[in-house]
């Protein structure tokens, strides 16, 4: 059975254009049916659109101090299209465990760092800081504590003497565009084991 993707971002939606492009190429176990943003400026809307997703805003600021009514409102959008799965994409809002909890073992995340290193944000700066030798990204399951759940892939990139974080990131990012479509194509097609790629 097709697996149903929705993929939630924030912005550009580099790594969606990522998931649905390895989706439409065919032979995939997922299709996308809803790409969500939390604003509706959100570079990747029009990305989605353009390659025939449905999409959605639920915009975050009118809930201002209340997360249940925005998940709630969250929760609507996903109810119209049944998706299986849940992405993570850059999507800039922390979900509470009220939402996560129904989803959990269904809601993936990409984070650039290499879990269980460097949750939440600035990770490039301070694997720097830190004098790393590589870093990276993961993916993972979701679960109410932030960035904690199991890790499902990761890649590497070795860390230059001259880095910057930008430079980092950059590198980072080209490797989440690999790592994030080869982990949904697997956990959709039921493989949970962890790989490196």
């Amino acid at each position: 059975m097709i697996q149903r993707v929705a993929i939630f971002i924030s912005g550009g939606g580099s790594n969606m254009v990522s998931l649905v492009q390895d989706m439409l190429s065919g032979g995939h176990p997922a299709t996308p049916v809803l790409v969500l943003a939390n604003d509706a400026d959100a570079g990747g809307l029009k990305k989605a659109a353009d390659m025939g997703v449905a999409t959605a805003v639920v915009d975050h600021r009118p809930f201002k101090g209340d997360r249940p009514a925005f998940e709630a409102a969250l929760q609507l959008e996903l109810d119209k299209v049944q998706p299986d799965i849940l992405c993570l994409a850059g999507f800039m809002r922390v979900l509470t465990e009220g939402f996560v909890a129904p989803w959990e073992g269904r809601m993936l995340n990409i984070h650039p760092s290499l879990l269980p290193k460097y949750k939440g944000l600035q990770t490039h700066a301070r694997a720097l800081e830190a004098g790393e030798t590589e870093h990276g990204c993961s993916v993972h399951l979701v679960t109410p504590a932030l960035d904690d759940g199991p890790i499902l892939g990761q890649a590497r990139v070795p860390v230059l003497a001259d880095d910057t974080p930008d430079t980092l990131a950059a590198r980072v990012l080209e490797q989440e565009h690999r790592l994030y479509p080869a982990a949904l194509r697997r956990f959709a097609a039921g493989d949970r084991t962890r790989f490196d790629l």
